[in-house]
């Protein structure tokens, strides 16, 4: 793989609880010039899916702190607390801040929530487009989280399908002929991230299309299952 392909799905519009999310996405891909094709990989922002799976919840818009209810509710563990900032972890097992809680492109008064299986949302979305488009595509479900030790966010992937969440490469060689011992790629959040420059934070494109992945990327995929660390791995919680 030399080259890879990142275009934006426009004409998706505003997501309501119950809509065909699948539907919809097939629908915008194939109006524009570039199609859907099998082996494209399509990045779906997490807040549609919320949308579409009504994973919304009221608040109070008068009251700043209004979320933090919502938030508790999410939260397994709470990992550190700075003032409003709390970074948690959340019933899937993600480390992040507010317990993915978000108030973004949502309504006053409501906020959105991460989806309760998106590794499932992505499969409805793989399998949706398959009977209605007739292609084969790969999904990841994208959302934004900040990174420890470094300043700024970047969109990770939290659910997919139909990609593996993680490339292997131990055993192989590197350039100077050295066995990798213990590399492993997380393809499908340096996707997310990559895809994420098409699509910003307000410009109203929630789904990319990646078109030249490696094929033998296409695989049973499980975001929960590949990346997130087990507790028994982890140096730092």
């Amino acid at each position: 793989m030399s080259r890879l392909e990142i275009v934006g799905v426009e004409g998706i519009g505003e997501i309501h609880p119950g809509d065909d999310l699948a539907g919809l996405i097939a629908t915008a891909a194939q109006a524009q010039p570039f199609g859907l094709q099998d082996r494209d990989v399509l990045v779906v922002t997490q807040k549609i899916v919320s949308k579409a799976e009504d994973r919304l919840v009221r608040i109070d818009p008068d009251d700043p702190r209004g979320h933090q209810p919502v938030v508790d509710a999410e939260t397994v563990r709470v990992l550190r607390r700075r003032g409003d900032l709390v970074i948690t972890e959340t019933t899937h097992g993600f480390v992040c801040a507010n317990a993915g809680v978000d108030l973004s492109n949502v309504d006053q008064g409501w906020a959105a929530l991460l989806p309760v299986d998106s590794d499932r949302s992505a499969r409805r979305i793989r399998d949706g487009i398959r009977a209605r488009a007739g292609v084969e595509v790969a999904v990841i479900v994208s959302d934004t989280f900040g990174r420890t030790w470094r300043r700024g966010l970047t969109d990770v992937a939290i659910g997919c399908a139909g990609i593996g969440a993680v490339v292997d490469l131990k055993g192989t060689t590197d350039d100077r002929g050295r066995e990798l011992q213990v590399t492993e790629v997380a393809v499908v959040d340096e996707l997310a991230s990559a895809a994420e420059l098409v699509m910003g934070k307000a410009s109203g494109i929630p789904v990319a299309i990646v078109r030249g992945v490696d094929p033998a990327w296409l695989r049973t995929g499980n975001v929960r299952e590949e990346i997130v660390r087990a507790p028994h791995e982890d140096l730092f919680r």
